[in-house]
């Protein structure tokens, strides 16, 4: 196992870390539900406190917080370790996109729907170079019936939403090729990354049949393993926060697993790259409620506004 530092513990179910130029790393706490922020020390601040289910976190252009919020997750503790259970809590009314002003507290909504059909559980987002971004809809799951996901993308200012592609099965982790004409997303429950090459911002290129939403398909993983959020490096190999193997995936472009590093958590939910030459991962270890760190051997990929 390569060596892990943890920087903050005793978290509630942390996800969406984003490493600051100061050294320090935001994240979300969903079951918390706070953006909360980790010092190089281990002391961890509230940054601000949210409704609903604070899931995904990304930097704007404006230097505002976006946010995916999946409108709330129930949970349960097992084997020691702390994950999500079917259903949702007392009073939700669906998911949405939001705008948080770290400066002031300020929060905006700027999306709860696309078009007729209302967002269900936002989960991840990243930005493109023009400044507006792609998120996952992961759906939800009940303990009798699952509502499907899908693909989006909109204008940061609120102006403006697609739909890329529908319908996902648990869509979680979404990234950029380097040269941004690549959409990737990894979905939980199937163990599969998919690519969706796109024809212009916010339209992919449709895949014939079998394709079962125009995606392609990059990988799909052996056995009983779940993914989650992702990241890419600069060499734009995918790595991918994956569940039960309690470890990061790194898959090639074309789809080699080049290899698995392993955290010691089953419910490794997410990665970041940070540090003077973005050597440094850092990695969200939802089941132990812990961020930790790791020297990486590639350099992660840059994001826009990151």
């Amino acid at each position: 196992m390569m060596e892990r530092r943890v920087i903050a513990t005793d978290l509630l179910f942390p996800e969406g870390p984003v490493y600051c130029p100061d050294g320090t790393v935001l994240f979300v706490e969903i079951e918390r539900r706070t953006v909360s922020r980790a010092h190089p020390d281990g002391r961890v601040e509230i940054v601000a406190a949210l409704p609903g289910g604070p899931n995904g976190l990304a930097v704007g252009p404006d230097g505002a917080l976006y946010i995916c919020n999946n409108g709330g997750f129930l949970f349960r503790r097992v084997a020691g370790f702390n994950r999500t259970r079917p259903g949702v809590p007392e009073g939700y009314a669906g998911g949405w996109i939001e705008r948080l002003d770290p400066g002031t507290g300020e929060r905006r909504v700027l999306y709860d729907r696309c078009g007729d059909f209302p967002l269900v559980g936002p989960n991840d987002l990243v930005f493109d170079g023009q400044g507006d971004f792609y998120f996952t809809d992961f759906g939800k799951i009940y303990p009798r019936m699952r509502v499907n996901g899908g693909l989006y993308y909109a204008k940061a200012d609120g102006s403006h939403i697609v739909e890329v592609a529908y319908p996902l099965l648990t869509p979680n982790g979404v990234g950029l090729s380097p040269d941004g004409s690549i959409v990737y997303v990894a979905e939980t429950e199937t163990g599969r990354l998919w690519a969706f090459d796109l024809e212009e911002p916010g339209v992919a290129k449709q895949q014939p049949f079998p394709s079962p939403h125009g995606g392609r398909l990059v990988c799909g993983l052996p056995g009983y393993q779940r993914l989650d959020s992702l990241a890419l490096d600069a060499d734009g190999n995918i790595c991918v926060a994956t569940l039960i193997a309690g470890c990061i995936t790194v898959i090639s472009p074309s789809g080699e697993v080049l290899r698995q590093v392993e955290t010691g958590d089953p419910i490794t939910t997410n990665i970041a790259f940070g540090g003077a030459d973005l050597r440094t991962a850092y990695v969200t270890l939802s089941g132990i409620g812990q961020l930790i760190a790791m020297d990486w051997p590639n350099a992660g990929l840059r994001v826009p506004h990151g």
